[in-house]
Parts: structure tokens; C-alpha cells; sequence
């Protein structure tokens, strides 16, 4: 049976599964969702996802939502051995805690300060930007002698995280202003595997969809 992903092309969650679908030759059955109509809260929707949100991943008729349980699911079933996510238990929890800091602190801190901005029209408020450039400082540290965020290979903590951080490029934060995440951002656009299709197309959408917005 495919592997469904219900997702919308701009959200970075989706993104980020598409990343890792893209690092691990997987294709997916790509379902396009229509939050504008309410697709994500008709009954057959919740039926997969009570939470109603994106992405949402469909293996075998097994539902998955969550971006990060879903690509640290793909790869434990489609990348056994892959150095995206390591087996090996030191190497794995320093993932996870990239993965953990991404979902409760950086990507968070991020939406806390510009989707109320976006969607709801609130004008920007400078503590919770200097919480993003505090997430931003960590990022930068956690860097410091790195190549990738978890150490020396490519992992799915930058995958996760890319997605989230290049988003940044549709608001008013300058996160290349911190030397080891600008590098960083630089080498995983080159060498994660298909991130002009993966990343940049969603990303154009979403800058998009923001200035749109934002003009009204």
C-alpha cells in the first residue's frame, strides 16, 4: 500500500517530512489538504486526525501526526542503519533533544512571535522576538565545532529544524546574523538530498502566502 502524507505545501512540519521522505528515496503519496475549506475538519479527517493537523502520514492504514514522530517513524521502518536517525543511544538522544528543542523552544518561540502577526493581525511584540533570538543564541552554540546540529552527519533534528529556521526568511528575524547557524543553513540547503523541491517550493508558498497577507 502507498504511503499517504496529507500536508499543505507552505506549513514547515510538512516540509520537514517531505525532507526526510526525500533523504530516504521514499516516495509518498502526496494529499493536498484545503485549510482555507475546512478539509482538515470534516469527519473523515478527524477520523485519521483527531487533532486536525498537518501533516498527517497514513502507512498502511496506521495514522501518524506529529511531524517529528513522523520522520523519526519513516526512518526507523524505511532507513534501518541510516545516519538520519542513529541507532547507536547517545548519538539518538542528542537527535532527540535537537528534536525536542525545535518543537518546545525554537519552531514554538517562532510562532508565538509571527503567526499572531500573520493571522491575526497583532503587532509584533518585542519580548517574544527576544525569546526567538535567545532560541537563535542556543542554535548557535549548540553549532559551535559542529557541521550538523547533532554532530558530523546530516540528521532528521536538521531536517526538522531547517524547515522551521527558513521559514524565518518570511519575517523580520535575521538568523544569519549568527555566524555558526548562517554556515550551517548554508550546508544542509547543499547537501540535504532534494531541498529545492522538498523545502524551497513549500517555502516560496508560505513567503507567499505572508506577503498576501501582510499587504492587505
Amino acid at each position: 500500500m502507498p504511503v499517504d502524507l496529507y500536508y499543505v505545501p507552505g506549513s514547515a512540519p510538512c516540509r520537514a517530512v517531505l525532507l526526510t521522505a526525500r533523504a530516504l528515496n521514499l516516495n509518498l503519496n502526496l494529499k493536498l489538504v484545503d485549510l482555507h475549506h475546512g478539509e482538515h475538519l470534516k469527519p473523515e479527517y478527524l477520523k485519521i486526525n483527531p487533532q486536525h493537523t498537518v501533516p498527517t502520514l497514513v502507512d498502511d492504514g496506521y495514522p501518524i501526526y506529529e511531524s517529528r514522530a513522523i520522520i523519526t517513524y519513516l526512518v526507523n521502518k524505511y532507513g534501518k542503519g541510516s545516519a538520519l536517525y542513529p541507532e547507536e543511544p547517545k548519538a539518538r538522544a542528542l537527535v532527540d533533544q535537537r528534536l525536542y528543542f525545535d518543537i518546545g523552544t525554537l519552531y514554538q518561540r517562532f510562532s508565538d512571535y509571527f503567526y499572531p502577526q500573520v493571522f491575526g493581525n497583532a503587532p509584533a511584540d518585542k519580548d517574544k522576538l527576544a525569546k526567538v533570538e535567545d532560541a537563535l543564541q542556543l542554535l548557535d552554540t549548540f553549532l559551535e565545532g559542529q557541521k550538523y546540529v547533532a554532530g558530523p552527519n546530516l540528521t532528521v533534528a536538521d531536517l526538522s529544524i531547517i524547515a522551521g529556521v527558513s521559514s524565518f526568511e518570511a519575517s523580520d528575524i535575521d538568523f544569519k546574523k549568527y555566524a555558526n547557524v548562517k554556515r550551517w543553513y548554508e550546508t544542509v540547503k547543499s547537501t540535504a538530498p532534494g531541498y529545492q523541491e522538498a523545502n524551497e517550493k513549500g517555502l516560496d508558498a508560505f513567503k507567499a502566502l505572508v506577503n498576501s497577507i501582510l499587504k492587505k
